[in-house]
């Protein structure tokens, strides 16, 4: 017990480490909406279901799930990706917003978000419709402002991390976010980045990235494998034996069988036998695939230009099968890891030493393990980034993907319940939330004997808004503790007018202290934060405004103190006194209506009798 619990401090040691790790994701963002229906007779046109619709759930897909997964697990999130401008497009920036991902992707207009909106009834998910079309190219423009894009955010999170190279990870889904263009461009500024991980369907097109991890499924594996040439080896073992003719036919894709030599030892110590097709489609394809379709010994993947077979031989192990490859897989990626994903069977992951790693998952339904892979490709690149040994980031990635599969929706896996699944406390701090001057020097020396570094912002934060979380949650990603410092009741008067400020100091204080990126409040009588300023001496220093940080009136003083200036961006059309004006021009024009009803015969009855 005592050697577990020991294991249990190293993993969560790695979980730590890795916080506020700055990570860039580009690739194919897009949204997942799920539609829970109760169904309990059939139509009249069709035997079909008649669905009332109960509750709707939307989240964020692909690459922006990836993105939620690093926020979640503590990184520092930055997500680059062809975003349109339509109703999904800002469904999908809300969902960014909330997680805390720094949203910088790429108004695309004419281009539709990608959707995968899914039905179901009673947990079973019966239909799913996909919109957005892989066909729909990026044009001219598009891919110059996602160019653009990319280097202003490398450079922000180098900026953000104090010169730290960032870690960069792709994931390209087939659906036309990252175009020839792109991938050069990451090809040849992969110096960039300090770690690299790479998520495609078809992992053909990176060559030449060089990247830290890649994760392909073990179709995507197998595929990979076809089109760089493979031949008949025989084998008296249980290794993956690939047929593939010497030139394809003219007249349809090229045939490649994945499965056990015949003659081999399957693995329960029977003979394997060649794969015999049959069966329907099922299953679902990529973008470039034609079908998925289940054979009489397993899935093969028809797709252009390949027929993979990736379970042929009864009772042949796949792991045993991309255990067999991995060292072709890392010579055909240049990868110095490849984890091969094996759905519910858990995962296959292999590094330099040439020592398979097997790790293992619990069957669960398909429902339910929707972006798993995302919060496995997060863990393990964030274990990666803080330079954890290759068995210990495979772990945790794999128990990652494990603990978010307990139910239906699109998979996240939150720090926490990272740590608590590791039997680690999750509270860094026993002080409350909103704490008065005196303590918090005491915070802050704690703060500073642990090597932590501190974001400290003011305000008025009157009526809390969008802009105003957004604002504190970009703050709280610049360092490890986050200090807000809000104006009392009468500093407000003082600076915004004698009707405000709307909300008493105490209401704005639980407010603010209730959100998950502030770690504590603390008031303020003065016009001015620079006593407290000079008390806490902040690592950073943060505004919002879309002036440069040379106009903070506190610059000099925080600069003397050695720490950093930063100006964020507010939302635009968010503010306090645009959402004050709204209230109040509604009361106007509610007002005549009001003074036109005819009075209550009660209310009436009583003034008399008053």
């Amino acid at each position: 017990m005592a050697g577990a619990a020991a294991e249990q401090r190293r993993l969560a040691t790695v979980v730590e480490s890795w916080l506020e790790r700055p990570v860039l994701i580009v690739g194919d963002a897009m949204l997942d909406e799920w539609r829970f229906a109760d169904s309990d007779r059939l139509c009249r046109e069709a035997p079909a279901p008649v669905l009332t619709l109960r509750r709707r759930i939307s989240a964020a897909g692909g690459a922006a799930n990836t993105a939620v997964n690093v926020a979640a697990l503590g990184g520092r999130a930055v997500l680059v990706a062809p975003v349109g401008a339509d109703v999904a497009g800002d469904e999908l920036h809300d969902c960014l917003d909330r997680a805390g991902v720094w949203d910088r992707t790429v108004n695309q207009p004419g281009r539709p978000t990608p959707v995968k909106r899914r039905m179901l009834a009673g947990n079973q998910i019966l239909l799913r419709e996909d919109s957005g079309d892989p066909e729909d190219a990026l044009d001219h423009d598009g891919v110059c402002r996602l160019l653009t894009a990319l280097s202003c955010a490398t450079e922000e999170l180098r900026a953000a991390a104090g010169g730290e190279a960032p870690t960069l990870v792709v994931c390209d889904y087939g659906l036309g976010a990252l175009p020839a263009p792109v991938r050069a461009w990451l090809v040849e500024n992969r110096e960039r980045y300090a770690t690299v991980a790479l998520d495609a369907h078809d992992l053909a097109d990176w060559r030449g990235l060089a990247p830290t991890v890649v994760t392909p499924s073990f179709a995507e594996a197998t595929r990979l494998l076809a089109r760089a040439g493979g031949t008949t080896r025989p084998t008296g073992g249980t290794e993956l034996h690939l047929e593939h003719p010497d030139a394809d036919p003219a007249d349809g894709p090229s045939e490649m069988t994945a499965g056990a030599a015949p003659g081999a030892v399957r693995a329960d110590g029977g003979t394997a036998e060649p794969a015999r097709a049959s069966g329907g489609p099922v299953g679902e394809p990529t973008p470039s695939e034609g079908r998925v379709a289940l054979t009489g010994d397993g899935l093969s993947v028809t797709g252009t230009g390949v027929t993979v077979n990736t379970r042929a031989g009864e009772g042949v192990d796949r792991a045993v099968l991309a255990e067999s490859r991995l060292a072709e897989l890392r010579a055909h990626t240049g990868a110095d890891v490849v984890a091969v994903t094996l759905d519910t069977e858990g995962a296959v992951v292999g590094g330099a030493d040439g020592e398979p790693r097997r790790s293992h998952s619990t069957p669960v339904p398909a429902s339910h393990a929707v972006g798993a892979g995302d919060a496995y490709l997060a863990a393990m690149t964030l274990a990666l980034a803080a330079d954890a040994p290759l068995p210990t980031a495979a772990q945790l990635a794999q128990l990652a993907a494990t603990i978010t599969v307990s139910d239906t929706g699109t998979c996240v896996c939150r720090r926490d319940d990272l740590l608590a699944a590791l039997d680690q406390p999750t509270n860094t701090t026993s002080h409350p939330a909103v704490v008065g001057g005196d303590e918090l020097d005491a915070i802050v020396a704690e703060y500073r004997e642990a090597g932590r570094s501190v974001v400290f912002t003011n305000g008025c934060f009157d009526v809390l808004h969008r802009g105003h979380v957004r604002y504190l949650e970009q703050a709280r990603a610049l360092g490890d503790l986050l200090i807000v410092a809000v104006n009392s009741d009468g500093s407000v008067r003082r600076l915004k007018g004698p009707d405000r400020p709307v909300n008493p100091v105490e209401d704005r204080g639980a407010l603010l202290a209730a959100l998950a990126c502030v770690d504590h409040v603390v008031v303020f009588e003065e016009d001015s934060p620079a006593a407290l300023i000079e008390a806490v001496r902040p690592d950073v220093y943060v505004k919002g405004g879309d002036y440069p940080p040379e106009l903070v009136p506190e610059a000099p003083l925080v600069r003397r103190l050695g720490g950093q200036v930063r100006t964020l961006g507010y939302v635009p059309d968010r503010s306090t006194s645009a959402i004050i004006e709204r209230i109040r021009s509604h009361s106007r024009d509610l007002s005549p209506h009001l003074d036109d009803r005819e009075p209550d015969p009660s209310l009436r009855t009583r003034t008399q009798a008053s």
